[in-house]
This record gives C-alpha cells, sequence and structure tokens, in this order.
C-alpha cells in the first residue's frame, strides 16, 4: 500500500485552494539481533537522500538503532560500530546464572554514558519500543519514561538477557510478538511508515544439504530465525507498511556483533531500490 501526498483546503480573501503537504512520516526498525547494524546504513541513506523521518520506532536492536537515532548521536554510534571487535563486546557482557545469561547492566551504563541518558519526551523525535510481557503475552508499547529503560526492556530476548521489570511487569524482547512494528508507528500518528525488515532471506536450505549433524548454535540462530520470519509475515499482513526496505543480511549471524561496518554498508544499498518510489510519493 502506498500512502499518497496530502493534501489540505485553505480559504483565504474568500476563494478555496487546495494546497499539498509532506505526510509525518514513521520510520520503523524491526528486529534482527547483530543483523540489526544494517539500520544504521538503511538511515544514512534516507538522509542523504533528503528524507528524514518524523518519528521512530523499533523493536529490539530496531528499539537500541531508534533510540540513539532519536537522541541525535547516529554518527557517534556508526564509528563506534565500525571499531568493534569482539574484545570490546566482551567487554560490556556481565555474566549471571538467574533469568538471563547477561544482566546487561554494563550496556546499559555504557550506553547512558556515551549516547543516551534522558527521557523519551526530552529525545529528538517521537520515539517508541515494543517489548513483551513475561506474564501475559500482550504487546507492551514504551513511549514515555527513561529512554535506555524501554530500549533495554526491547531487547532482553529471553535466555540471553534478563527480564525487565517495568510497573510490576516482567517485559522482554518485543520481537516475541511484533518484529516490525508498524502498528506502533500508525499510532504515534505516522501517515506514511517506511520500515525496514531484517527477516526477508534468513532460511537458506541449501545451507543445510550436505550436514548429518548440526551444532547446538546452528539449532539455536535458525530456530529462532524460523520464529521472527513467520511472525513477521503475521504481523505485515495485518499491518502493512508504505514502504518496505529489505537489506539481505540474513548472512549475518544472530550473534556476529562485530560485522557492523559489512551490515551498515548493505543497509546504505538496500535503500537504492525504493528510493525512485519514495522520491516520487514524497
Amino acid at each position: 500500500m502506498f500512502f499518497l501526498k496530502n493534501h489540505e483546503t485553505v480559504a483565504s480573501g474568500g476563494k478555496i485552494s487546495t494546497i499539498s503537504r509532506k505526510p509525518k512520516i514513521g520510520l520503523v526498525l524491526g528486529g534482527g539481533a547483530a543483523r540489526g547494524w544494517a539500520h544504521v546504513g538503511v538511515i544514512k541513506a534516507l538522509e542523504a537522500a533528503g528524507i528524514r523521518p518524523d518519528l521512530v520506532c523499533g523493536t529490539s536492536v530496531g528499539a537500541l538503532v531508534g533510540v540513539v537515532y532519536a537522541a541525535g548521536e547516529l554518527n557517534k554510534f556508526e564509528q563506534w560500530l565500525m571499531d568493534m571487535n569482539m574484545r570490546n563486546i566482551f567487554s560490556l557482557l556481565d555474566l549471571r546464572l538467574k533469568g538471563g545469561m547477561l544482566k546487561g547492566e554494563k550496556l546499559i551504563e555504557f550506553f547512558r554514558q556515551h549516547f543516551v541518558d534522558r527521557s523519551v519526551e526530552e529525545l529528538g523525535m517521537p520515539y517508541g519500543a515494543v517489548a513483551t510481557c513475561l506474564h501475559t503475552g500482550m504487546e507492551v508499547w514504551l513511549r514515555s519514561g527513561s529512554a535506555i529503560h524501554a530500549m533495554r526492556a526491547s531487547i532482553a530476548f529471553p535466555g540471553l538477557f534478563t527480564p525487565v521489570l517495568h510497573e510490576q511487569r516482567f517485559l522482554v524482547d518485543g520481537g516475541l510478538v511484533n518484529p516490525v512494528p508498524v502498528s506502533l508507528a500508525r499510532a504515534m500518528g505516522a501517515e506514511f511508515v517506511i520500515a525496514v525488515d531484517l527477516n526477508t532471506d534468513l532460511l537458506e536450505p541449501w545451507a543445510y544439504a550436505d550436514k548429518e549433524t548440526l551444532s547446538v548454535r546452528e539449532v539455536l540462530s535458525n530456530s529462532i530465525n524460523i520464529m521472527q520470519l513467520r511472525i513477521a509475515r503475521a504481523r505485515l499482513a495485518g499491518d502493512p507498511a508504505d514502504v518496505m526496505i529489505t537489506p539481505k543480511v540474513g548472512h549475518v549471524g544472530f550473534f556476529d556483533f562485530h560485522r557492523g561496518v559489512e551490515a551498515i554498508a548493505v543497509g546504505e544499498k538496500s535503500v537504492s531500490s525504493v528510493l525512485p518510489s519514495l522520491q516520487s510519493l514524497l
């Protein structure tokens, strides 16, 4: 579905005329763990083409990149990604035995010191994050309060990060219910939604054709991919975006956070195929 330019009727000097205005643009950043660094490239390419969203929302890693973008720290964040290596990644890990492998406190403190230390209301543009209530399975939209808290709840992948206690409810990763939250962008007032789906090329049957056994990592990774793909397809069928951007990052592993340079480049390239339509519509 494409959203055509809005028009307003204006009365002036007894005459009635119609003028066009740019629709309110919402940018939706989907979940996908390390593949989410492609979001940085997508945003760079959109802005280079003169397309700047009026609001941003995301799930999981999309919520993480989204909050950095809303805070105006994307360039600084990109530089951090480009310098990232396995040593940097391990320095942000804080292991524990209950609720999840990682408490996430080191990561959150790092983000608070270097990128975001304010409320959602104080960010440079409207921002929302999606999480899942562990008690009810309901989708939770986080649109106020601590920006870091909202992002942390959205990335709390079960078994990896500990759940986040929010208003007497434990919250986990939003990708369990809404991997590409177009519905949230609409609720925030978006009239034209640009969504980024990282799940379109996750399954590659040929990669397993000659294998007799699989590692635990392969089983876990592909199982997560299947879940993300199926849920995303179901939700997008009911809540379609006006323009969908689909970076081909299926080759980037779930935990390959050190491959930021590669993912960013793929994200930038993915915008080129939809740019003519975007520019003509906007």
